[in-house]
């Protein structure tokens, strides 16, 4: 009797959409037999979540950031290879993808998901950096998966040269369908039950744009004086939008309700969604943004930034009311307050980006597609000669 198919995934730190995408997707492929092992840091909610879903984890203690101990990270991979002696290993964003490739250097199937190219995270110098080394690394990479079509054209236009398949991230819309009506979730939450309620679930930080939203806020205020805002996360610009935060609040009138509540870093995400009149995703960059499409199954209507991934991500037509230019806080604040103002369209929005999500971004699909990308990789003839590298 054949034995399952095993598969190492390697996770960085720190991106809890990235961790969210990881833990769905380990449970569709537990679901379909395989045998499933994750390399992560120890303690972390990844960690925990993949562990009860049934998978295999492994400590693998990593920072963010490529620096001086990438060698002795790369070096835990190739130990945790040797030990689960996986068919194949998924390697999940910049810093893991570089780590693992290094360590496996094509000895056996390597995919790779950037889940957002690292070169958009910076400029100058360290940007050409990045560029390189996500062309230098492909030389280890038997398939990249790309999570939308706009970020495989990015990759292919900044040079990086390795066989691509494009998989849209998935949820699992079960989570998201069922549960407490708006009322009742607000009444879990503490949330007045009938203000208008835009929620932003992410990570806090430069990527998510979570400032340029509080930008554009007291602009939704002046047309919708009793909106509120919840931002959902946390991350290292949590300080500085606080602090942004607390001086909207000042400059409003004596006694005002705050306009701006932070409720940090949830296990569960769905209650907020469900609470909410609207979502808003106003990052600078994506490859595409999980949580939209998490909001969209729970019958909300999300106001997206027109970075990568985020027009595929929509149901056809929703663009009009949905998508702004990236950069933009007076084009966001017009977007969210003409969506408030309107509870008709805004609901009609929200049920068909609900039949569009359960019918297109089901995660059992996508675990089964990223299946099916291990088995065309490891059923491929392989080189018999794969570069060395000094360490």
């Amino acid at each position: 009797m054949r034995p399952p198919f095993t598969a190492l995934h390697v996770v960085q730190p720190g991106d809890g959409g990235v961790a969210r995408v990881v833990t769905d997707v380990v449970a569709a492929q537990l679901d379909l037999g395989m045998r499933v092992a994750v390399a992560c840091p120890p303690g972390t909610p990844l960690a925990a979540a993949v562990t009860a879903r049934g998978a295999d984890v492994h400590p693998w203690r990593a920072g963010r950031e490529p620096g001086p101990r990438l060698v002795a990270e790369s070096r835990r991979i190739t130990a945790l290879v040797g030990l689960v002696r996986p068919d194949l290993v998924h390697a999940h964003s910049a810093k893991a993808g570089l780590a693992a490739r290094i360590a496996v250097r094509g000895r056996i199937p390597t995919v790779y998901q950037p889940h957002a190219w690292s070169f958009e995270a910076v400029d100058g110098v360290t940007g050409a950096l990045a560029t390189r080394w996500e062309r230098w690394a492909a030389r280890w990479t038997d398939r990249v998966i790309c999570v939308s079509e706009a970020e495989r054209r990015r990759g292919e236009h900044a040079g990086v040269r390795a066989p691509c398949s494009v998989v849209h991230n998935g949820v699992d819309a079960r989570r998201f369908t069922a549960g407490p009506g708006r009322a009742a979730a607000r009444a879990a939450l503490g949330l007045p039950p009938t203000a208008p309620l835009v929620v932003c679930v992410g990570r806090l930080c430069r990527q998510k744009g979570q400032d340029l939203l509080l930008q554009a806020w007291p602009a939704v205020l002046d047309e919708v004086p009793d909106a509120r805002l919840v931002l959902v996360g946390d991350g290292p610009a949590a300080d500085e939008l606080r602090a942004t935060a607390n001086e909207l609040h000042a400059a409003r009138r004596a006694g005002a309700r705050r306009p701006v509540t932070f409720a940090g870093a949830v296990t569960d995400s769905a209650p907020w969604y469900r609470a909410a009149d609207l979502a808003v995703q106003p990052s600078r960059w994506e490859g595409m943004a999980l949580a939209p499409l998490e909001a969209m199954a729970a019958g909300r209507p999300a106001v997206l930034t027109d970075v990568d991934g985020a027009r595929e991500s929509l149901p056809p037509g929703a663009e009009t009311y949905c998508l702004v230019r990236p950069g933009d806080p007076a084009a966001l604040s017009g977007a969210l307050a003409a969506l408030l103002r309107r509870p008709v369209l805004r609901e009609a929005l929200g049920r068909r980006a609900q039949r569009h999500v359960l019918h297109r971004f089901d995660v059992r699909r996508a675990g089964a597609a990223i299946a099916d990308v291990y088995h065309q990789v490891a059923a491929a003839p392989r080189p018999e000669l794969r570069e060395p590298i000094s360490q």
